[in-house]
């Protein structure tokens, strides 16, 4: 299992991710197609204790999480480098988020939020222990599209 760094983001940092680009249909998740989540990531107030950079053993920028804690309960954003997605390195990449998070934040349950296409993501999620629990319509990126919510305790 590789290991991970965590970093709050630096501005050139976000910048970097959100120049990334990925093939469709994971192109929904290229940030300029959400000018509302761009704006987010690129500013550093909003940024700010939220949104950490990953980088791997050898120093390289691989992905990015962002930790949303609300009483004992965060919830979790990530995404690995378009080139280093379909790689098998979801499963220790998403672990590795969550005992980072541990560490911070002590929760007692972990949430997230996956556009219900996502069937890649959605396995790695549950191969770590996240059960479904409820779909609905999220207006985003231009239209209206299923997500599904999942959960898992700490």
């Amino acid at each position: 299992m590789p290991g991970y760094l965590f970093r709050p983001m630096s501005d050139e940092k976000a910048r970097e991710i959100s120049g990334w680009r990925y093939e469709p249909p994971y192109d929904f998740y290229d940030w300029t197609s959400d000018p509302d989540d761009l704006e987010e990531l690129l500013d550093p107030e909003r940024r700010k204790n939220t949104y950490f950079s990953v980088f791997d053993d050898e120093g390289p920028l691989v992905g990015f999480f962002g930790f949303e804690a609300k009483d004992r309960t965060v919830d979790v954003g990530l995404g690995l480098r378009p080139d280093l997605t379909d790689a098998g390195l979801g499963l220790d990449y998403l672990l590795a988020g969550l005992e980072f998070a541990r560490q911070r934040h002590s929760p007692t349950h972990f949430t997230l939020t996956v556009a219900t296409f996502n069937e890649r993501a959605i396995r790695v999620y549950e191969r770590a222990g996240f059960r479904r629990e409820r779909v609905y319509m999220h207006h985003t990126n231009g239209g209206e599209l299923p997500f599904l919510t999942m959960a898992r305790e700490a």
